[in-house]
């Protein structure tokens, strides 16, 4: 079968766009927390090239070949190592398509795996972000080996491998709002839960918060550079070049424009106060993620109310995150991605249009609640909830069992030099605006 050249250089464009998140992930960690840039920079770097290595070494395999074990792991005998090895015969590199798109999009290999491959590395970027002032490099090293090969590799099988156990259930998550979102919040999580048991044995009663030193030029930047680079991650997931792609480009940027003004608005009627610079980059961010599992399956006035949820939704889950003493998240990965991925896959059941979603190669997808979808759409929802549930414990289960090893190897994950608990910046100096733009 011919390869369609059209998808494949779309899905390669919104390959290399997913690719710059991971590094903006890295400026978002110097613009919300000042000093210490190299090992920001550093770390999103090393995870750039760790899953383009990791993931055609053999993770691509696991993740989208066909999967064996009744849809719970893709063949890894598929391909030979790196796409194929040394042979001239790979389908879909010179020739053919890859086999889950052929008939629908008829992508080239090479473009379908540089788009996944990016997609695992900003995952992990995502992770990182708890460990960048805290953790030991070559622990974040370790970890990447276990996270690429089984961990990012699992959720992606079951979900987006139209042979995994859950797509077979009839689950859809277009752009990874469990895949990536909601799963690199508990990934998060279990790496948090490590992080406080050694620092409990330090005799510590409560986890020292990393200082958040907010410079607006370098946290605009990072802004900027991920929301261009969600104009791959969202519309490039479509997998084709048509008109739904316009469709989700709309969707993406209306619920990020709507969602910065719902959490401005928001904290200025809780505080009384201008919102600061982190308000403003939290909320384009939380639009961004709310609507990233369903982009493609809605219309722009649907991305516009979901957009305008995101103002309390992120607020309750900045206090609930906040209150908690035993772990420091300053870039907000639980109540942004493990909370807004989370919510934004439960509203594919309520928001859903078929229409929209055959436009985007799920033609199964029943309209939601919201649109007449009825039992179908409860249906849905449940089958949304399980597949949730599954990923969550198993990605934490897994994480936490390969960060408590690496302990155990290099002793310890935690970095002696951590700062103290007295080195944080008040929460009500982060949340206004400074005194001359009030």
């Amino acid at each position: 079968m011919a390869v369609n050249l059209l998808n494949s250089l779309w899905v390669l464009l919104a390959a290399l766009l997913v690719f710059t998140m991971t590094i903006g992930v890295g400026f978002l960690e110097v613009g919300e927390l000042g000093g210490g840039q190299w090992r920001s920079l550093l770390k999103t770097m090393f995870m750039t090239c760790a899953a383009l290595i990791l993931m055609a070494f053999l993770g691509f395999d696991l993740a989208f070949a066909p999967t064996v074990a009744n849809g719970i792991i893709g063949s890894p005998t598929f391909l030979p190592p790196f796409l194929g090895a040394s042979t001239t015969s790979t389908s879909g590199l010179l020739t053919g398509v890859w086999w889950s798109t052929a008939a629908t999009t008829d992508l080239a290999l090479g473009p379908y795996f540089l788009f996944e491959a990016a997609f695992a590395a900003v995952t992990f970027a995502l992770v990182g972000v708890v460990m960048v002032r805290k953790v030991k490099l070559r622990a974040v090293a370790l970890f990447a080996v276990p996270y690429f090969l089984v961990i990012w590799t699992l959720p992606a099988a079951w979900i987006w491998n139209p042979s995994g156990w859950l797509a077979r259930l009839g689950m859809v998550d277009l752009a990874g709002g469990l895949v990536v979102h909601a799963a690199a919040g508990a990934a998060g999580l279990a790496v948090l839960v490590r992080i406080w048991q050694e620092e409990k044995t330090r005799g510590l009663h409560e986890s020292p918060r990393t200082p958040v030193r907010v410079d607006p030029t370098w946290l605009t930047f990072a802004v900027l550079l991920l929301w261009i680079g969600w104009f791959g991650f969202n519309p490039g997931s479509v997998l084709a070049f048509n008109s739904e792609t316009t469709v989700v480009v709309l969707t993406t940027f209306l619920a990020a424009s709507v969602s910065f003004l719902s959490v401005m608005g928001c904290r200025l009627w809780q505080t009384g106060k201008t919102p600061g610079y982190l308000d403003s980059a939290n909320g384009i961010l939380m639009g961004l993620i709310v609507i990233t599992p369903l982009a493609g399956f809605v219309s722009p006035l649907s991305a516009v109310i979901l957009g305008a949820l995101c103002g309390p939704l992120f607020l309750l889950g900045d206090w609930f995150f906040g209150r908690l003493r035993w772990l420091s998240d300053p870039i907000g990965l639980l109540p942004g991605h493990l909370l807004g991925g989370l919510f934004g896959l439960g509203m594919i059941a309520f928001f859903a249009q078929t229409p929209f979603a055959a436009a985007s190669g799920y033609p199964s997808l029943p309209n939601g609640l919201f649109f007449g979808g009825g039992e179908a759409a409860v249906h849905q929802l449940g089958i949304e909830g399980v597949g949730a549930v599954v990923v969550i414990a198993v990605v934490f289960a897994l994480s936490f069992a390969s960060i408590w090893l690496i302990a155990r190897a290099v002793g310890g994950i935690t970095r002696p030099e951590t700062a103290p608990a007295a080195a944080s910046i008040p929460r009500e100096n982060l949340t206004t605006a400074p005194a001359e733009l009030s």
